[in-house]
């Protein structure tokens, strides 16, 4: 039986993209409430910062299983080649039946987007419009589409640490966004994220030293963080998350792998049981506080696969 392959192409477009974002509403929906799991992934490392991941979940709502095996490389874009390499093999529940194979690395940078577009459509104002990164890769460009999907981008302001890079990434934004939005390399990541409603870090810091404050943090704002190269990587200062609404997609996975709020703890700036699982916020239909600060801090969880590869096989089927 020749099984289809769902590759980055198939995965292209807002509406495959709002699908993804649709489908993890309902599956983190099921983890908060114990409808599902997601096992953790088995890591192996072979070398400085190199890595084979395995992870598997299922997801009865959907009837769907997965198994995704990728490797991180931190110095393969030196070479040209990306960032994460793997694939991932979608099943039929019932049956049992291998039902499609999809591109892991395009699987993995497009469901992280939308899960942080998902973070950002339950936290944000819904005019909220002037977006900051701090990052210029890969996962960087896939933010911008996320959140422009659900949010009425306006602005784009971005700091990453390669300079030629960065311009490399505000001349794509230029193109792909149109004229009518307004895109600026900064200098710091301060300027960048000063003023700003909607702040994305996406960052391969293996470093516990945060790339930012917690005062260049507008009061109101929305914070997606969702890079660090391992459990103790800081991309933001701890101490924001004291006084904000900390959104993590399980408290298990967050307590087990977000530097930020593995260091949060361990000051007593936050308690384990103020952290708020994403899944409890998607019936509410709105932001529960606009005054408050919220921060999303995501780990990326092997159900989000299961729930990404579902929702783009049944795209690819019409």
């Amino acid at each position: 039986m020749k099984v289809p392959m769902i590759t980055a192409e198939d995965m292209a477009g807002d509406g495959r993209l709002l699908r993804v974002v649709d489908a993890l509403a309902e599956a983190l929906a099921d983890l908060s409430a114990g409808r599902t799991s997601s096992p953790p992934r088995t890591v192996v490392q072979h070398g400085p910062q190199r890595e084979l991941l395995a992870g598997t979940a299922v997801w009865a709502r959907r009837g769907a299983g997965t198994v995704k095996i990728t490797s991180l490389t931190p110095d393969n874009p030196e070479r040209g080649l990306p960032l994460i390499h793997g694939l991932v093999v979608l099943t039929d529940l019932e049956t049992g039946r291998i039902t499609a194979l999809l591109d892991g690395a395009e699987l993995t940078t497009l469901r992280t987007g939308a899960v942080a577009a998902l973070a950002t459509r339950l936290c944000s104002p819904p005019d909220a419009g002037d977006l900051a990164l701090v990052g210029a890769g890969v996962q960087a460009r896939a933010l911008v589409r996320a959140v422009s999907a659900v949010r009425p981008v306006r602005s784009v302001r971005v700091y990453s640490r390669t300079r030629a890079r960065t311009e490399a990434f505000a001349q794509w934004v230029r193109h792909t966004a149109g004229p009518g939005v307004r895109v600026a390399v900064c200098d710091t990541a301060r300027d960048a994220v000063r003023d700003a409603g909607i702040i994305c870090t996406a960052t391969s810091t293996d470093d516990a030293e945060p790339l930012l404050a917690a005062d260049w943090v507008a009061p109101g704002a929305h914070v997606n963080v969702i890079g660090g190269t391992h459990e103790d990587a800081v991309e933001v200062e701890p101490a924001l998350l004291a006084d904000a609404l900390v959104v993590v997609e399980e408290r298990a996975a967050a307590v087990a792998e977000a530097g930020e709020v593995r260091a949060a703890l361990a000051t007593g700036l936050l308690r384990e049981d103020q952290l708020t699982e994403l899944g409890t916020l998607t019936g509410h239909g709105a932001r529960p506080d606009d005054s408050r600060t919220s921060v999303f801090r995501g780990v990326g969880m092997a159900i989000e696969d299961t729930a990404a590869a579902a929702a783009l096989y049944e795209a690819s089927c019409g």
